[in-house]
């Protein structure tokens, strides 16, 4: 046990302090199969009255059976540092869906010339906290995802190294399960030869971390200090795997009319029926009004602009809907808007309503992973809140060091 306290500029008080157990010590001397650890910590910061506490802890417990290899699956205490260059399969699982992407460091040269095609715009203060994150820690812990067009050569070189017993292998809390495999010297050349005759990668998730990586590296050189800032972590998908779930809106009220009203001018426009509550096909939208849920049909409704993009079931239900007739014009700004991952189901939608928390709620049909690399190939941008990603890459289990 361990504990120190200091006095920093500006009249901050800092108060940390430590405990490292040795049990393993203790139980070697009674069965040296098993491998024991365990640390803790606490943080204490005060300056005028404000007060900020953090806690922490890490234990783990390893049996190794007569044959040698562990009773139950193992991690170790500290993560590993790749100091060599070598690349590492990465694959979620939630439920009965699982995707296995490569994990390595991309190319920021390639980012900004758009072999690596994004279809987002990114706010500028988003990317400040991220730029000055990564600075600080001259790392960068939030890792991108990418997708490709799948190809059969990488897809065989994944199988041969996800054969062997993985690097880690854990479930989280939110029950999705991470598994890493890590590539031989031999496998990581085949993979870099491989992926230099893919044409494109394109950025699914995590438009902000790429963004902030490459003004990372900008900032760094202008220091004269680049590093390693000339890559960023990602891990790539092929598109075969990626799932891309609904993005589905609530509405906080009706612009001054009843939902009868509402509905009444739906039915000026659009053939509106009664219909399920998850969308059956690209073209139809799920609403739930009043205590019911209609089906509202986009089919043969004009785009804005004729393009790709403005052609997606969120850019019409945007423009024809929430714009013309409840008076919604920039969502990423608009209090009277919300938003709901489609991974929360129908009931969080109705829930919203009946707790009148919301007026109206909208589900969508997902827009595919063929719809994104068509309007990134374009160079388009897709409309805001359009995708919803599941699972998710967890921070800070790769970690890219600049």
């Amino acid at each position: 046990m361990a504990m120190v306290e200091t006095k920093l500029p500006g009249g901050v008080t800092v108060e940390a302090a430590g405990h490292y157990g040795f049990p393993s010590y203790l139980i070697h001397l009674f069965d040296n199969r098993a491998n024991v650890s365990y640390w803790d910590f606490q943080l204490r910061a005060d300056w005028k009255t404000l007060t900020v506490e953090a806690f922490g802890s890490y234990d783990y417990l390893t049996i190794q059976t007569d044959n040698g290899r562990p009773a139950t699956p193992t991690r170790p205490a500290v993560p590993p540092t790749v100091s060599e260059e070598r690349l590492d399969f990465y694959r979620l699982q939630m439920g009965d869906h699982q995707q296995l992407g490569l994990a390595a460091c991309y190319s920021i040269d390639e980012y900004e010339r758009d072999v690596i095609k994004k279809h987002e715009r990114t706010r500028r203060d988003k990317e400040d906290d991220r730029t000055r994150h990564m600075i600080e820690l001259r790392a960068q812990t939030g890792v991108v995802f990418l997708t490709y067009k799948a190809t059969a050569a990488l897809d065989a070189i994944a199988r041969r190294v996800t054969a062997r017993a993985p690097l880690f292998d854990f479930v989280a809390p939110d029950d999705v399960h991470h598994t890493i495999w890590a590539a031989d010297a031999g496998e990581t050349r085949q993979l870099v030869d491989e992926f230099a005759r893919v044409p494109a990668l394109y950025i699914a998730d995590g438009h902000h971390r790429a963004a902030s990586a490459a003004r990372t590296r900008a900032e760094l050189q202008a220091q004269g200090d680049g590093g390693e800032a000339g890559k960023f972590i990602a891990v790539a998908f092929p598109d075969s795997q990626v799932q891309i779930l609904s993005y589905n809106r609530t509405v906080r009220d009706l612009a001054g009319r009843t939902p009868q009203q509402f509905l009444a001018e739906l039915r000026k426009q659009f053939r509106v029926t009664d219909g399920p509550a998850r969308p059956r096909h690209k073209g139809e939208v799920g609403m739930y009004l009043d205590h019911q849920w209609y089906s509202i049909d986009l089919a043969g409704v004009p785009s804005e602009d004729g393009s790709h993009a403005s052609s997606l079931d969120v850019a019409l239900l945007q423009h024809h809907v929430l714009e013309k007739l409840l008076k919604i014009g920039d969502i990423r700004t608009d209090k009277r808007i919300d938003f709901v991952g489609g991974a929360r189901g129908s009931g969080a939608l109705e829930q919203a309503v009946n707790s009148g928390r919301a007026a109206v709620a909208f589900s969508m049909f997902p827009v595919t992973v063929a719809d994104l690399m068509a309007i990134s190939d374009d160079g388009g941008i897709m409309p805001p809140k359009s995708t919803w990603f599941e699972p998710k890459l967890r921070d800070g289990l790769l970690i890219h060091e600049i």
